[in-house]
């Protein structure tokens, strides 16, 4: 496992590489709150490749976008483009929980020739809503973004309450939240702080529409793993029981386990990612 750096034209984001340095290479995305470690229970059983895990902005080690600016969705895309230019990578294959499904979701829409397979574990695409909820929407994100500010900051006292924090919070088993946590705390003139940009959690400027949402979807020309836990996100599977026909290429896969399936029952997700790779690569 190495801890790796990547400075981008706006910002330095850091990542986890583990794999096989010669291997296939793999973006892998986590989600929301989440960081790079999200994918180490993976690292094992994914040996063969060589895997990026990468910290998102605002998550993890990585930096924090400036103070002027938010975290919108689109924005990851332009990141994840600038780290595959960093990388030296020409194309990949990428690999994203949640957020990081939809974002991989958006960028193999958006640079097809760069994205040789898509995998995705509880996304299938952007979320979407009604157009008549955007003007609502916006103004809830303007005063949720003043608001955030005018709040202290809340530190957890030590790393088992953070841990605690983190389970109520998901699904997730305290083995996986441990995992989370202790690559999510920084101390900090002896004071233990979250490295997590609170700003991501505020309510977002503006989301896709149903038909823009399935617009991208249907501009993805690679193969598409979509992977779900079977006690899992039920928005999830109602967007791929409404969106399936959109991807020409799909494999469907389900095993065991909640949100975060791949951390929790990480040897059979590694075991439909596998299967999936090496089909790919066969074709």
């Amino acid at each position: 496992m190495q801890e790796i750096n990547l400075v981008l034209k706006h910002l330095r984001l850091s990542a986890l590489r583990f794999g096989n340095p010669d291997g296939p290479k793999v973006l892998a995305l986590h989600g929301w709150l989440d960081n790079a470690a999200s994918f180490m229970p993976l690292a094992e059983p994914l040996c063969e490749w060589d895997v990026v895990a990468l910290d998102l902005a605002g998550h993890g080690h990585s930096e924090h976008r400036s103070a002027d600016a938010h975290y919108h969705l689109l924005d990851w895309v332009q990141d994840i483009h600038e780290v595959l230019n960093v990388l030296g990578w020409s194309s990949c294959h990428m690999l994203g929980h949640s957020l990081g499904g939809i974002i991989s979701s958006l960028y193999a829409a958006t640079f097809p020739k760069q994205v040789l397979s898509l995998t995705m574990i509880e996304a299938f695409g952007p979320l979407a809503m009604d157009p008549e909820s955007s003007v609502d929407q916006l103004r809830e994100s303007v005063l949720s973004r003043l608001a955030i500010d005018e709040k202290p900051a809340r530190h957890p006292p030590n790393t088992a309450k953070a841990v605690t924090a983190r389970l109520l919070a998901g699904d997730l088993s305290k083995s996986s939240a441990q995992t989370l946590v202790e690559r999510n705390l920084v101390q900090n003139d002896g004071v233990l702080m979250w490295r997590t940009d609170r700003r991501l959690r505020t309510i977002s400027s503006l989301r896709l529409t149903e038909p823009q949402a399935q617009a991208f979807l249907g501009a993805i020309s690679c193969p598409v793993l979509a992977v779900t836990g079977e006690q899992g996100f039920e928005k999830v599977r109602n967007n791929i029981l409404k969106r399936r026909g959109l991807v020409a290429q799909l494999v469907e896969a389900s095993s065991p386990g909640g949100h975060h399936v791949h951390m929790d029952n990480p040897v059979a997700v590694a075991e439909h990612i596998r299967c999936f790779w090496q089909q790919v690569a066969s074709l």
